[in-house]
């Protein structure tokens, strides 16, 4: 197995046929598809048993650490069987072709890919205007300030090498904050981070995004960046 997609799914009943359909048609790396849910009664869980005689490279898996998006992608982390590991959402906000490129990446020997919407070639379609301003400005300045080679570090779409998981205690304790740990983490660890564009679509009808709660764990990461920086890291 080369590559394993992670996909932490929460009542994707209606989009959720779509998505598998999608990832199978474009993502041209030999994959398997893990679709992470937290309780039995979410309404992904029929749909996607019903598509799984058709798809046979798409497998659910009951999240093992608790409810929430964060221990869904701990838990695929651990079941992946895939030398890479892509998180990807369930909804269709992620671009599925956007995996070819990041898995050629890899190839090349990097550990972590960001899915770009902040550099050249890459946009957001819809969302927040806050939120993306907010997203758009942290990535930027890490960036410039602290040289982490990606200007979306805040985007949950991306790639990563299994060595890079197995060597990293994860110290996130809220949800997608955990894709800038694990991308300042690699990059002062000395791993290769590098980007691809891609489109991000907003397609929620209501954000579960919570600034008051949210913000402070996207922060903690984004000052430990610019701190390990001005310590003088990567040596």
């Amino acid at each position: 197995m080369q590559l394993s997609i992670v996909m932490p799914a929460y009542n994707e009943g209606e989009v959720i046929e779509e998505t598998i359909k999608k990832v199978h048609e474009e993502v041209k790396v030999p994959f398997e598809l893990l679709i992470v849910y937290d309780f039995d009664e979410d309404t992904t869980i029929p749909v996607v048993k019903k598509l799984q005689a058709k798809y046979k490279k798409t497998t659910l898996i009951k999240n093992i650490y608790g409810r929430g998006a964060l221990n869904a992608i701990k838990t695929g982390f651990v079941r992946a069987k895939g030398d890479a590991v892509c998180v990807m959402m369930s909804d269709l906000t992620d671009d599925p072709d956007t995996v070819n490129k990041m898995y050629e990446k890899f190839k090349k020997g990097y550990d972590v890919v960001s899915g770009s919407r902040y550099m050249e070639g890459g946009k957001q379609v819809g969302g927040p205007f806050l939120k993306q301003l907010l997203s758009k400005t942290a990535g930027i300045t890490l960036h410039y300030l602290a040289s982490v080679p990606t200007y979306d570090p805040t985007n949950s779409f991306r790639l990563y090498s299994k060595k890079l998981l197995t060597k990293t205690k994860i110290e996130s304790n809220g949800g997608f904050e955990l894709g800038i740990e694990l991308t300042v983490k690699a990059y002062f660890g000395g791993y290769k981070v590098t980007e691809v564009p891609t489109t991000w679509t907003y397609l929620a009808k209501v954000s579960r995004f919570n600034m008051k709660k949210w913000l402070p764990k996207y922060m903690k990461w984004y000052f430990w960046g610019i701190n390990k920086h001005l310590s003088g890291y990567p040596k």
